[in-house]
């Protein structure tokens, strides 16, 4: 028997217990779930992760982020999160609304049991549509903290903006959490530039804190239509060269156009009809297909070229991944060690 055959079997067996509600209690969320090795969780020497800084979060900060949004139980997290951190990477991104606080507390419950609180740096965020006004963050927040089972976050965003609320009132709301010593950093995910200098002028001219971070969508492939209705996306000229010049840093979603740059991509596969709406194009399978040449010289998958054009941007950059696989995390650390020439980095974009 092959492992893909084993794996199968392992894959309908886990659907099939879904579906009657079977779960062991080995497996249940407050279960002291083990390593897989049997020893204690710690980052691999030598490891290849890279880290930056963000003004008002005291630990460095991995430049691929695991997001939590697609585990749904505690064998999927405790396998994922305990290799991602093995590979040195200390940075988890969850929201108040992702499958009704399920991801908050799977998230919260591993850090518990693997007790690295103090090592990991957590992106939260609230205020998501149709509660996406300023008075929403501290509540959405506090149930977020329960979730979690820690009383701040490192990061908290909000997940959409609201341009009928004048800026400051989301400044002011933030900056409360702040004194409380909620949040030791915050910003905007789905925001506009244009607001985002907004919120920090206005904060400048009332000696407030400003924000720190904004988590746009942001990869090699162009998004052609918001995944999810009200997103938006940084990809562009403008966008870059506001990034560049600020040097804000970004907090990329779908870092890697959620498979665009894997066999889902393929052109003549239009089976997903989320991926052939917001990516399938001419640029992009022109840019797909570039760097697939780039990846073939390098002995590479084509994913990894894709991120590491993300992480080699003139500007701080994180690109949120959100693997289902060992396998798909491996190959976005690849990334890691890719080394991109400025040209490249153009003639992959087809700037050049």
């Amino acid at each position: 028997m092959t492992w893909d055959d084993t794996l199968g079997n392992m894959k309908t067996l886990d659907r099939w217990r879904a579906s009657i509600g079977f779960v062991y209690d080995s497996e249940k969320p407050e279960a002291q779930l083990a390593t897989v090795s049997k020893r204690p969780l710690e980052a691999r020497a030598g490891n290849n992760m890279k880290y930056g800084r963000i003004a008002g979060v005291e630990k460095p900060v991995a430049r691929i982020v695991m997001g939590a949004a697609d585990l749904t139980t505690m064998p999927q997290v405790a396998v994922m999160f305990d290799d991602y951190f093995e590979r040195g990477g200390n940075c988890f991104d969850t929201a108040h609304m992702y499958r009704g606080g399920l991801c908050d507390k799977l998230l919260g419950h591993w850090i518990k049991n693997r007790n690295v609180r103090d090592q990991v740096v957590i992106i939260a965020k609230a205020a998501q549509r149709p509660f996406n006004r300023p008075e929403f963050l501290g509540p959405q927040l506090q149930e977020t903290l329960e979730r979690l089972q820690t009383d701040c976050v490192d990061i908290l965003l909000a997940h959409r903006d609201n341009t009928e609320v004048p800026v400051g009132e989301w400044v002011d709301a933030f900056n409360a959490l702040f004194r409380a010593r909620r949040v030791t950093a915050f910003g905007g995910s789905n925001w506009s530039l244009d607001r985002v200098q907004a919120a920090n002028e206005y904060a400048e001219s009332k000696g407030l804190v400003r924000f720190a971070a904004v988590s746009n969508n942001f990869s090699l492939a162009r998004m052609l239509v918001p995944v999810w209705d009200g997103c938006l996306a940084s990809s562009d000229p403008e966008s870059r060269a506001w990034l560049q010049r600020t040097q804000m840093p970004l907090l990329a979603w779908s870092s890697q156009a959620r498979g665009f740059f894997t066999e889902r991509g393929d052109p003549q596969d239009r089976s997903d009809e989320e991926l052939v709406r917001s990516w399938y194009s001419d640029d992009n399978f022109q840019r797909r297909a570039r760097a697939k040449d780039l990846a073939d010289k390098r002995g590479l998958p084509p994913i990894a070229i894709a991120l590491a054009y993300v992480l080699h941007q003139p500007f701080p950059i994180y690109a949120l991944i959100g693997p289902h696989t060992l396998a798909e995390t491996r190959t976005s650390f690849q990334a890691l060690d890719v080394e991109l020439t400025p040209q490249e980095v153009r003639w992959l974009n087809l700037e050049e």
